[in-house]
């Protein structure tokens, strides 16, 4: 089991232990993370104690154009990024099951581009800026699938960002492939990149092989989809956000590249599920979000 939201970015957020006694992976890397440290009791503030700017939105949603609203950022004033930008899906049309059911597939405008060529000026705009309120030792982590990951690593080297990892998420419960033209997608790619080739980047190397058997962690990830508790919904039981992610997946983000306290920008907010996760681990999370349907969804 991972990290359930209690379906706010303000509520508490707890980390589940399965009825077999075997805490989560992720409950075992935090605890292991931990080990040791004092007591933040009496200390002063994360702000205070981290040198926080105090311009800084901490904890709050920016709704409108994420470029825009990144641009209002001081410069070098984020530890971390998680995007999960549009992937640009170039949805022709319905798609349907055998049965002729519709699907509920990604169809939103916010994932239509008229060209290839709008779309990676689009990825270069919202990476340079994010590169730009990164410090010098700051990380980023963006996830896609075959119809754009390949662009944005592209358009990422050529900012400047350096390679460190490509990661696997592998769907325990994937959709199947309706039409049966082509291989089940069962995967999404994460890619890890420091801002730069000189940067000191964060990785909680015992940490996370400490959480997982004392073996060294794996670039591929299995983990199930957002699904039960976690998914949100609508009053109709429709699912609020289409692309939802998993917080289990975000918490081995942020578990294995951020430390408490840290500054995490998600440019692509969606319903929040950085946002929780964050507040749950002890770090700070800055969302931007276009869609204030999404937004609203995530204050709730």
């Amino acid at each position: 089991m991972g990290i359930l939201r209690t379906g706010t970015t303000s509520a508490a957020v707890r980390i589940q232990v399965p009825r077999t006694g075997r805490p989560a992976l992720e409950s075992r890397i935090k605890a292991k993370s931990l080990s040791g440290k004092a007591s933040l009791a009496g200390k002063p503030s994360l702000r205070e104690a981290t040198g926080l700017s105090p311009e800084l939105p901490l904890d709050q949603i920016l709704v409108g154009d994420c470029i825009a609203a990144i641009d209002r950022l001081p410069a070098a004033s984020v530890d971390l990024v998680f995007a999960d930008p549009p992937y640009n899906l170039q949805l022709g049309g319905d798609l349907r099951r055998p049965d002729d059911s519709l699907v509920d597939a990604v169809d939103d405008d916010w994932d239509k581009f008229s060209s290839f060529a709008e779309y990676d000026a689009f990825t270069r705009a919202w990476l340079a800026a994010c590169r730009r309120v990164l410090k010098p030792d700051g990380a980023l982590w963006v996830i896609g699938s075959y119809h754009n990951i390949f662009r944005v690593g592209s358009i990422l080297q050529d900012l400047g960002f350096w390679m460190l990892n490509d990661i696997v998420w592998r769907k325990a419960n994937p959709m199947p492939n309706f039409r049966g033209r082509r291989f089940t997608n069962a995967h999404e790619t994460l890619i890890w990149a420091a801002r730069g080739e000189a940067s000191k980047y964060t990785f909680h190397y015992e940490a996370l092989k400490g959480g997982n058997d004392d073996l060294q962690m794996r670039s591929d990830w299995y983990l199930p989809l957002c699904t039960g508790e976690e998914r949100l919904k609508d009053g109709s039981g429709a699912k609020v956000h289409p692309t939802q992610k998993p917080e289990a997946l975000l918490a081995r983000v942020m578990l294995s590249a951020s430390n408490p306290g840290d500054v995490i920008l998600d440019p692509f907010f969606g319903t929040g599920t950085t946002g929780a996760v964050a507040k749950a681990l002890g770090r700070h999370f800055i969302g931007c979000e276009r869609d204030e349907t999404y937004a609203h969804a995530a204050r709730k």
